[in-house]
């Protein structure tokens, strides 16, 4: 008993002493790491000043500012509360800055981020789990239209709502096709290729990209024809962050009709929704490629236990002629005059940001997006109808889901189906009905919310297996991913256990982009968790 007695006395003095060296050693790194940052954030500033003399180009992270700035720059609060924050945030206006930037980086060994828009799925344009130095690129934004060339330069911090707004200045029968959500920033849009309402007339945004600047890993300035062809293939759709930072793009207006007609039907009725998108999948890829019709099947928000479908459309021309081509190629859905909006192709970017067509369309110039919420997205590629079966088993997974939880699901076709899957990186073309967008938002940003929300997508992304595309299953670069597989915080990858992710992404380019990422950064200096690796 004795024995037993003095045994135990020994095991607690020794987990005591265990305790004690383990919050030693958690407080030593933590010193370390602290007079790390306190150096490297020196090295740093030394640098830049002999290079830019600007101290109102960045903010370090022990500024009051700091925290709002960073908060404002990113759009998935998921990403707040990441211990992951960089040692300045700076703010370029000119090129030069960002060219010292990453000669400073380079020399010091720091990473990289740059936010444009701040929309990265996985906040990987604004966390980095080894020192880094934030660019944000709010500053180099301008937009200069050329209607006599029908083209325009846009630098990559302005947003999608301000380019759209610049051309609707300029001209009423010019657009550009790219996505529809606003406050996009340009510079990563059109990187992981950029589909929206004009896709099936026009293609990508991507595919109307004729030159651009691009600043590469040694802080020279290239245009497209001093970058090569090479190169220039690899930033249009290929991850344009892992070769080096974007500084503007030159893309081609498309034309646009100066009426167009936009239509929202909302149905409730489980039964009638899933024999409706059954029947859109035969269509939706075959209509007319003036005509672009996506579904939305949601629950009806926290704890609805309901489900609703949302057919939206927007069609280059008239209601006559719209209803003309429904009542002969989709019937059941049942439009009528009354659900026709007509309106300009500016004000059908309004409409599909969310807002009414009357709206000022200074709206559009809004950076911010006026709710934010966490959410975790990620997507894949139909290529065969779902039975309805399937399409049943959706929408249960959407009533038992609390968070609000919903599928957009975007038919491909047209323009889309004629451009080959190599002519950029962007592969996802001929053979695909449509894309899906999975995505869950909720409001508390706690880590038990998180997890619970995150392990729900999973539990549906499994579900849709045997329903998608496969060898491989596609996904798409915009909508992020990081459960497909990420690199290592080396930066030392290689091509094959990056070709996990990457071939979902890319399909057989993912080489050609490694080839060229080998080439023309052969350090790896740009990298992140899905940066294209070294061969």
């Amino acid at each position: 008993m004795i024995h037993n007695s003095n045994h135990l006395k020994v095991e607690k003095k020794i987990q005591k002493e265990m305790n004690n060296l383990v919050v030693f050693l958690i407080l030593s790194l933590s010193i370390s790491y602290a007079v790390s940052s306190t150096l490297l954030e020196k090295s740093f500033m030394q640098c830049m000043l002999t290079r830019v003399n600007n101290e109102t180009l960045f903010i370090n992270s022990s500024s009051l500012l700091f925290p709002k700035v960073l908060e404002s720059l990113e759009q998935n609060p998921r990403w707040l509360n990441s211990s992951n924050k960089p040692l300045f945030i700076v703010t370029p206006s000119h090129e030069s800055e960002i060219q010292a930037t990453i000669l400073c980086s380079k020399d010091i060994g720091l990473q990289v981020r740059v936010v444009s828009g701040g929309h990265d799925y996985e906040g990987l344009s604004y966390i980095c789990k080894t020192p880094f130095i934030l660019i944000n690129l709010i500053n180099i934004r301008s937009i200069d239209i050329n209607l006599a060339d029908e083209s325009a330069w846009v630098q990559a911090g302005a947003t999608l709502g301000e380019l759209y707004y610049k051309i609707s200045k300029a001209s009423q029968v010019h657009g550009f096709s790219a996505g529809t959500c606003t406050s996009l920033g340009i510079g990563g849009h059109i990187s992981g290729g950029g589909f929206g309402t004009l896709s099936r007339k026009h293609g990508l945004a991507a595919d109307s990209v004729i030159d651009a600047y691009l600043i590469d890993v040694n802080g020279e300035t290239h245009d497209r024809k001093s970058m090569g062809e090479e190169l220039f293939w690899a930033i249009r759709g290929g991850s344009a962050t892992s070769f080096g930072i974007i500084l503007a793009w030159k893309i081609k207006l498309v034309k646009v009709p100066s009426l167009v007609t936009a239509f929202n039907i909302e149905l409730t009725s489980e039964q009638e929704v899933t024999k409706l998108i059954h029947r859109w999948q035969y269509i939706a890829d075959k209509l007319d490629e003036d005509l672009f019709i996506r579904v939305i099947a949601q629950n009806n928000g926290p704890n609805s236990k309901t489900t609703k479908a949302i057919f939206n459309s927007l069609f280059l021309g008239g209601k006559e002629r719209l209803i003309t081509i429904m009542n002969e190629s989709f019937a059941e859905l049942g439009l009528q005059e009354k659900d026709c909006i007509e309106m300009s192709w500016i004000q059908s970017t309004l409409y599909f940001a969310g807002h009414k067509e009357s709206d000022p369309l200074e709206l559009l110039l809004n950076r911010i997006t006026s709710y934010k919420s966490s959410f975790k997205s990620k997507s894949d590629y139909v290529k065969k109808p779902i039975p309805e079966t399937g399409l049943e088993g959706i929408m249960r997974m959407l009533q038992k889901q609390d968070s609000l939880a919903l599928l957009i699901m975007e038919p491909y076709g047209g323009k889309m189906s004629e451009i080959s899957e190599s002519e950029i990186p962007f592969p996802h073309r001929k053979g695909n009905l449509y894309n899906i967008q999975y995505m869950v938002k909720w409001d508390k940003n706690g880590i038990e919310e998180s997890n619970r929300n995150i392990e729900w997508m999973r539990e549906l992304y499994r579900y849709m297996s045997p329903y998608v595309s496969k060898s491989p299953r596609g996904a798409y670069f915009n909508y992020k991913d990081l459960d497909l597989g990420s690199n290592k915080n080396n930066g030392k990858t290689s091509y094959s256990e990056a070709s996990v992710w990457g071939m979902k992404y890319f399909k057989g380019n993912f080489r050609r982009l490694a080839q060229i990422k080998t080439k023309f950064d052969p350090h790896n200096f740009f990298n992140n968790e899905q940066s294209i690796p070294l061969t």
